[in-house]
């Protein structure tokens, strides 16, 4: 069994995109560019990389601040990307005709992005005589 790790819970936003139709070692490689950025610095990356992986992990970047403005009210410009990962998905199997009534197989890779942003000026801790969580921007 594998033992959940103890995160920041209530600084993080997150998107997962699941079953987009690229290899994941082809999204790994604009993945590892962005791992660690600013929000607005990894925009500008995405747009101006050439890879056809940038388009859906620009969305999910996007779609991960748009949480974290939505659920937790924090501003864009304050985010970092504190994690970036892509696992494998399914790979789709198809059959394509060839001559002679032989089938050629196609295999079309899948894969599953998790982005996870962080907001880098808060500071939270919690307050037991009152039994709440207090939260401190600097």
């Amino acid at each position: 069994m594998r033992k959940k790790k103890k995160t920041d819970r209530y600084i993080e936003e997150y998107a997962i995109g699941e079953f987009i139709d690229m290899s994941a070692h082809k999204v790994r490689r604009v993945i590892d560019q962005i791992r660690g950025r600013s929000y607005e610095e990894a925009l500008l990356i995405l747009e101006l990389m050439p890879y056809r992986a940038c388009s859906p992990i620009l969305k999910l970047v996007s779609s991960a601040a748009a949480n974290a403005n939505h659920n937790r009210g924090f501003t864009k410009a304050k985010l970092k990307i504190s994690k970036a990962e892509v696992n494998e998905g399914i790979t789709v199997k198809k059959l394509k005709p060839q001559a002679r009534g032989r089938g050629y197989p196609i295999k079309r890779p899948t894969c599953h992005i998790t982005i996870v942003l962080k907001h880098t000026a808060v500071h939270y801790y919690t307050d037991y005589l009152k039994n709440k969580i207090v939260f401190e921007e600097f």
